[in-house]
């Protein structure tokens, strides 16, 4: 993709001055990243003031897009105020100082890399540390190397790090923060991430790009269950709900749909009025289509994605809940579970299963052991074992790829 073509394309209707390239050729219109830099050397302090006295806290900061693992990308207009608010408050809950040495694995290009990456470093002082490709030997190699504090990611990285064989070979001591969610995520990670990698702080979280990326946390001192098993409760500013099909809020422990509403919501998407029409209400909720259920305390658990439900013969069954059913199994270092078409029950729940070190489960033993402990019908009917799942670059499992390769493989049969 050509990003300057598109920026071109629009920049009429966005009031674009400058474009900036980081890096490969030019074109004539843009301004490279060296003369981007140098130019700040020519604003004297009146003018960076009046510059920057410019600045309202409704402005448009940033256009993000969505992360499109369930589909087509879309950009969410946030705010200056929204997102500096938002993350004030995020390094608060987690206690990032100046002390902190921050290894991001996220892309810039993302919400977490870009606020809770950049923008939570400026504001507290904390040292960032830009990691550019991640891959488990080169973060592990590098966590003692520059001795960092704190390491964010998608359950994936630290579960693929607690069972890399030669874990026991790198100091991990200088851990001390830690920030996930967005996936299933084990207790016995949890305890994991405490006990073998040192981590003092565990902290998981739900969010999405059009809530500028946070909507509720958990708190450093929750019980480990908690953590493992929830994304928190409401950010201060904030309110989270969970609704019914009319938008009426459902009692306690019951499932619904996540909606969101506070000084976090974004503007709107880019150029898209009538989705942003259905995904922001007349009264100002987010509608997230996130499936999620909340508890008598405010903690709330996010179950799936609307589009990731499988109904089979009937029943709902939420893929996150088979797969933190599952990845009690020893065997099992991740699992990701979609819906296929079956003829007889109109969907049927399929599992990749990344098996763990040394390790070899068979689909036969996997179904039974599940069935001993699920209903039968969230049981998978069929596990298909991967060395890999496929991920975007903030590490969430694309799983509508999954599912393409089930649908092309049965168009190959």
């Amino acid at each position: 993709t050509n990003y300057v073509d598109l920026l071109n394309g629009v920049t009429s209707q966005l009031d674009i001055e400058e474009i900036v390239v980081l890096r490969g050729s030019t074109p004539n219109n843009c301004t490279t990243w060296e003369e981007f830099i140098a130019s700040g050397t020519s604003i004297d302090e009146i003018d960076r003031q009046t510059r920057s006295n410019q600045v309202t806290d409704n402005d448009l900061c940033h256009i993000l897009f969505t992360s499109g693992t369930t589909g087509k990308p879309k950009g969410a207009m946030l705010e200056h105020a929204a997102v500096c608010r938002s993350y004030q408050t995020w390094c608060e809950v987690i206690g990032l100082t100046s002390t902190d040495r921050y290894l991001v694995v996220n892309p810039f290009f993302h919400t977490f890399g870009l606020n809770a990456g950049i923008l939570a470093c400026l504001m507290t002082g904390a040292t960032l540390i830009p990691h550019p490709v991640f891959d488990v030997p080169s973060v592990m190699k590098r966590i003692p190397e520059e001795k960092i504090t704190m390491l964010p990611g998608a359950p994936t990285i630290y579960q693929t790090i607690l069972n890399h064989p030669e874990l026991e070979n790198f100091d991990m001591s200088s851990l001390r923060l830690a920030v996930t969610g967005a996936a299933a995520i084990p207790v016995e990670m949890i305890y994991g991430m405490r006990e073998r990698l040192g981590f003092e702080t565990v902290v998981t979280g739900y969010g999405l790009t059009e809530a500028s990326g946070i909507a509720t946390m958990c708190r450093h001192d929750d019980d480990p269950e908690i953590i493992a098993k929830t994304s928190g409760r409401a950010i201060d500013g904030v309110e989270v709900l969970v609704v019914d099909e009319n938008g009426s809020e459902v009692q306690a422990d019951e499932p619904g749909e996540i909606v969101i509403r506070g000084y976090n919501v974004m503007r709107g998407y880019l150029d898209d009025p009538e989705q942003t029409e259905e995904t922001i209400d007349k009264d100002g909720w987010l509608h997230t289509g996130v499936k999620g259920v909340m508890d008598r305390n405010g903690y709330l658990d996010t179950t799936d994605r609307k589009k990731d439900m499988i109904i089979t013969g009937g029943f709902n069954v939420y893929p996150a809940e088979v797969e933190n059913s599952l990845m009690s199994h020893p065997e099992i270092s991740q699992i990701a579970i979609v819906g296929a078409p079956d003829e007889r029950l109109g969907e049927i729940a399929v599992a990749f299963v990344v098996p763990a070190k040394q390790t070899a489960p068979t689909e036969a033993d996997l179904i039974i052991w599940a069935r001993e402990r699920i209903a039968n019908f969230k049981v998978p009917r069929q596990v298909i074992f991967v060395d890999h799942l496929p991920t975007n670059a903030s590490g969430k499992v694309l799983k509508f790829e999954l599912r393409e390769s089930i649908n092309s493989s049965k168009q190959v049969d």
